[in-house]
């Protein structure tokens, strides 16, 4: 392993959801949904968008996400750059269907070893948004 690659830093969360990757790729490229489950958007699944996430402005920061999208593979993957507060990263969506639904993974790197706030922070906050991300699945037809 390079030492480059060893001093960046990956947040991994994982579910397995009763859910077809059809219904989760829309609550991750539907930007009502995602308002439900992340953050007030103007997404749009197009390989090249920029688009922002917002949230309540706190303390020394506006609130606001720049993102691009990267990659759309409907049904199976979605990245897209995540950058604020000096944070350059990248959120990376993998659906992998099961028997009983769908893996959902979640990976956003990027992180460098001066970073471990926001490292700590993104850890906490995608467990949180995940629970939310259940919830409004259970809710969309």
């Amino acid at each position: 392993m390079s030492e480059t690659s060893a001093e960046a830093r990956t947040v991994v969360v994982e579910r397995n959801l009763s859910y077809p990757p059809e219904k989760i790729w829309r609550a991750l490229t539907q930007p009502h949904l995602i308002t439900e489950w992340l953050m007030n958007n103007d997404f749009k699944p197009v390989v090249g968008h920029n688009f922002s996430l917002r949230m309540e402005p706190q303390p020394n920061w506006n609130g606001v996400i720049d993102c691009q999208v990267l990659v759309v593979e409907p049904n199976k993957t979605l990245s897209y750059s995540w950058g604020a507060l000096g944070l350059e990263s990248a959120v990376t969506f993998t659906l992998t269907p099961t028997p009983t639904g769908t893996l959902l993974r979640m990976e956003q790197t990027g992180f460098r070893p001066d970073q471990q706030q926001a490292y700590q922070g993104a850890k906490y906050g995608w467990q949180k948004f995940f629970a939310n991300l259940e919830q409004v699945l259970a809710q969309v037809p």
